[in-house]
C-alpha cells in the first residue's frame, strides 16, 4: 500500500461528529461507552482514514494567498471532473455545460423536487431507505411511496419491478429517487436492471434523481453503470448527483454536483436552486475537488476499494461464523454493512434497542437501521482501520451476541 490505511487518527476536538457527537440528546447518536470502552466509530457515514495527501496540499497552497474574495469555478475545476467520469465511470459526451454545483447532494435532490413537484405531491424512493431521503423529503413537505426491494435466492438485493409498476399505475407519481448504489444495501445495480428501472420510469412520465454519490466506492466484481449511460431516454429524464466528499471523506467541506444533459431539466433545476441563494461554492471546496481528481487520487481509491473490500470480507465471515441468527447482504459496493438481526432478537427474546445499546456500552458505536426502514436492522460503517473493525466485532461477539 502507497497510502496509509491503518494508522488509528484521533478525531476528538476536530469537528468530528463520529466521536465527539456521542450522547447527543436526540437520542439518535450512541450513547457514550461505559468505563474501560473506548469508542469506536462506526455510525456516521464518514471515513476514519488520513485523506489523500494531494487534497492537503492543494487546500494549503490556496490558502497561501491572501484573498478570498467572489470567484467563480475555474475551467479546471469542470475539465477535472470530465476526466474523472470518462476514466471512471466510461462517460462520453460530458461537457461542462452539463455540470453545476451543488452545495450537498440533498439539496440537489430538493432543488430537482421543487422544481417538478409541489409540497403533498408523491416521490417513489425503494426501501430500505437512506435516512437523508426521508428527513429532506418530509421536510419538504412531500409524500414518500415505498417500493419495497427483495432478498433473492442468493441473498442478493433486487428491485420489485412489479410493485414499482402497480404503485406508479394506482398513484399520481411523477418523480422518483434512484439510488445508485444503494444506500443502506450497498447493492450496486447491473445495467439490466437500471434500464428495466428507467423504463418503467418512462412509461408512467416520471424525473428521475439519480443519487450516485457512493459511485467510486465500487467493491471487486462489481462496476458503477452511470444512470444515464443506459438509454438515450434515461440521459434526458435524469438529474444525476454526484460528489467527491463520500469518495474521499470531504464532506466538512461542502461541495457537490449535478450532471444533467437535457436543457429543459437543467434550466428548471438551476432556476430552483438559485432562488433560496443557498448555492454557492467555497474555494476551499473547489481546491479540494482539484487535489482529489489528481493522479494520486485515482491511486488512493483504488486502495481504498482493496482496504474496504477486506473489512467488508473480514466482517461477513466474522458474522457468519459467529453470530448465529444476525444475517447480513454482503455489499457490492459503499463501506456499510446493514444487519438483520431479527432472527437473533427472536431466538434470544430480546429487541433491537437492547441490541443497539449492548453495543454502546462497549463502545461498538453502529447505528439503528430502523430510520432507513430496517424494522430489526443495524447499519455499521466498516471505513476504519481493519484493526478497529475487529476489535468492535470481538466485543460485539463477547459482550452482546455470545454474552
Amino acid at each position: 500500500m502507497s497510502f496509509d490505511f491503518t494508522s488509528i487518527i484521533n478525531r476528538h476536538g476536530q469537528d468530528a461528529i463520529a466521536v465527539d457527537g456521542i450522547g447527543i440528546p436526540s437520542g439518535a447518536a450512541p450513547a457514550a461507552p461505559q468505563d474501560g470502552f473506548d469508542f469506536i466509530p462506526m455510525w456516521v457515514a464518514d471515513m476514519n482514514f488520513p485523506v489523500v495527501p494531494t487534497i492537503q496540499d492543494a487546500i494549503i497552497e490556496r490558502v497561501k494567498q491572501p484573498h478570498f474574495g467572489y470567484f467563480t469555478p475555474r475551467e479546471e475545476y469542470f475539465s477535472k471532473i470530465i476526466e474523472w467520469q470518462s476514466r471512471r465511470n466510461d462517460v462520453v459526451g460530458l461537457e461542462p455545460k452539463h455540470i453545476g454545483y451543488e452545495n450537498g447532494v440533498l439539496g440537489g435532490v430538493i432543488s430537482t423536487l421543487n422544481a417538478f413537484a409541489a409540497p403533498g405531491d408523491e416521490v417513489l424512493v425503494h426501501s430500505p431507505t437512506y435516512i437523508g431521503f426521508t428527513n429532506s423529503l418530509t421536510n419538504a413537505g412531500l409524500r414518500i411511496v415505498h417500493s419495497p426491494l427483495k432478498l433473492d435466492e442468493s441473498g442478493v438485493w433486487r428491485m420489485d419491478f412489479e410493485d414499482m409498476e402497480r404503485v406508479l399505475s394506482e398513484r399520481t407519481v411523477h418523480a422518483a429517487i434512484f439510488c445508485s448504489p444503494h444506500n443502506p444495501t450497498g447493492r450496486v445495480w447491473e445495467r439490466e436492471e437500471i434500464e428495466r428501472a428507467m423504463e418503467i420510469y418512462a412509461k408512467h412520465d416520471c424525473v428521475v434523481i439519480s443519487d450516485e454519490i457512493w459511485s467510486d466506492i465500487i467493491l471487486p466484481g462489481h462496476k458503477h453503470v452511470p444512470t444515464q449511460s443506459v438509454s438515450e431516454d434515461a440521459r434526458n429524464r435524469t438529474v444525476a448527483l454526484y460528489a467527491p466528499s463520500k469518495t474521499f471523506n470531504l464532506a466538512g467541506l461542502v461541495g457537490s454536483y449535478h450532471i444533467i444533459y437535457s436543457d429543459y431539466l437543467r434550466d428548471r433545476v438551476t432556476s430552483q436552486s438559485s432562488k433560496p441563494h443557498y448555492n454557492e461554492m467555497n474555494v476551499l471546496s473547489m481546491h479540494a475537488l482539484l487535489g482529489a481528481y489528481e493522479p494520486e487520487g485515482y491511486a488512493w481509491v483504488d486502495e481504498l476499494r482493496e482496504v474496504i473490500a477486506g473489512n467488508v470480507d473480514w466482517a461477513c465471515d466474522f458474522i457468519a461464523a459467529h453470530f448465529d441468527g444476525v444475517r447480513v447482504s454482503k455489499p457490492q459496493g459503499t463501506y456499510m454493512l446493514f444487519l438483520d438481526c431479527t432472527e437473533w432478537c427472536e431466538r434470544c427474546g430480546r429487541d433491537i434497542d437492547w441490541v443497539l445499546n449492548a453495543g454502546w456500552r462497549v463502545g461498538v458505536g453502529w447505528q439503528d437501521g430502523r430510520p432507513f426502514h430496517g424494522p430489526c436492522h443495524i447499519r455499521v460503517n466498516l471505513a476504519l482501520p481493519l484493526a478497529r473493525v475487529k476489535e468492535a466485532f470481538e466485543r460485539l461477539d463477547r459482550y452482546v451476541f455470545n454474552a
